[in-house]
């Protein structure tokens, strides 16, 4: 096997543990929400991250290249992009099965190709993509119609909340990919996994002072395998293959994760798989796959968008990651 060959089998490797390790932690946040509050849990998950990755920063920035990053555009990431973004999440998966919050998240590249045709002028739609998104966001419709109503009435409400999620997650994205093309994306990563850190942290301690928290050995665990695979590892390893390969060929990352999400949700999980999560599942990641292939095949994520914030439609999946 030659140094090419050698290579692309070692990058394709790459994308697969990103997807799988992305993929389990939508049911490692369930999982560990038997233990901790969800804010408390998603703030110790960034503190720990945080740290990790300010180690990361300190020997890689240098070697990455890229101007510091304004705070204005930190404050953006972490408010956003990690505070916002990943309380509602964590908040939703005391309300839904991991495998249909990770699912709902995945229209994450459909709502940034919209962000992008309105406030991106290099971004326009095509009419393929405009069909992607009439297919997913059927799919859309579809779980709320079925497996979200028949988990509860809660479960509806908390739907329509979890889509807030990436909602916010896109309003970062969209400035980040106006302004911060040029800066360190791991010193964004750092500065922005702090703010959200300390903003998760107060929402912790206004809203689940009071609530028990337990410390177990399996809730600290989940804790750091989220904060160092899910969050620094994965990151990293992103931003190395996005500069070993076209962003587009990365565009794989945003249906496989959900479905490994959603297959270790029923293996794992035992959580409910029914025709309908299936049929409104494929129809989503069908529309994403419409509006990614549908888009510009030379379009990259800017050098200065962190992961976390999943630039661009080729972007990661889920922020369970």
């Amino acid at each position: 096997m030659n140094g090419a060959s050698i290579r692309v089998s070692r990058t394709a490797l790459l994308i697969a543990l990103v997807c799988l390790i992305w993929g389990s932690t939508w049911i490692v946040i369930q999982d560990g929400l038997r233990d901790l509050p969800p804010f408390t849990s998603a703030a110790a998950r960034f503190l720990v991250a945080a740290a990790a990755m300010s180690v990361v920063a300190h020997f890689l920035h240098r070697r990455e290249g890229g101007d510091r990053p304004p705070w204005k555009l930190s404050l953006v990431l972490g408010s956003l992009n990690f505070g916002t973004s990943y309380g509602i999440v964590y908040w939703s998966e005391t309300h839904l099965p991991s495998s249909l919050a990770s699912v709902l998240w995945s229209v994450f590249p459909m709502l940034t190709a919209i962000s992008g045709h309105f406030f991106l002028p290099a971004e326009r739609l095509r009419s393929r993509q405009w069909a992607g998104f009439a297919v997913g966001f059927l799919g859309v419709g579809l779980l709320f119609a079925t497996d979200l109503r028949e988990i509860g009435s809660g479960a509806v409400p908390a739907g329509a909340i979890m889509l807030l999620s990436p909602t916010a997650a896109v309003v970062g994205t969209t400035m980040l990919k106006r302004s911060g093309t040029r800066v360190s994306s791991v010193l964004v990563n750092r500065n922005g996994m702090w703010i959200g850190a300390a903003m998760l942290c107060a929402v912790a301690w206004i809203f689940e002072r009071d609530e028990p928290a337990h410390w177990t050995p399996a809730g600290i665990a989940g804790v750091l395998y989220l904060a160092l695979a899910g969050t620094v590892v994965t990151f990293s390893l992103y931003f190395w293959i996005l500069r070993q390969v076209q962003a587009n060929k990365l565009s794989l990352v945003s249906y496989v994760t959900p479905a490994v999400s959603l297959l270790l949700g029923g293996l794992v999980g035992k959580e409910p798989i029914t025709v309908w999560t299936l049929s409104g599942s494929g129809l989503i990641l069908a529309g994403v796959g419409l509006v990614v292939r549908g888009g510009r095949s030379e379009a990259a994520v800017p050098q200065g968008v962190a992961p976390a914030a999943r630039a661009g439609t080729e972007g990661p999946a889920s922020p369970g990651d």
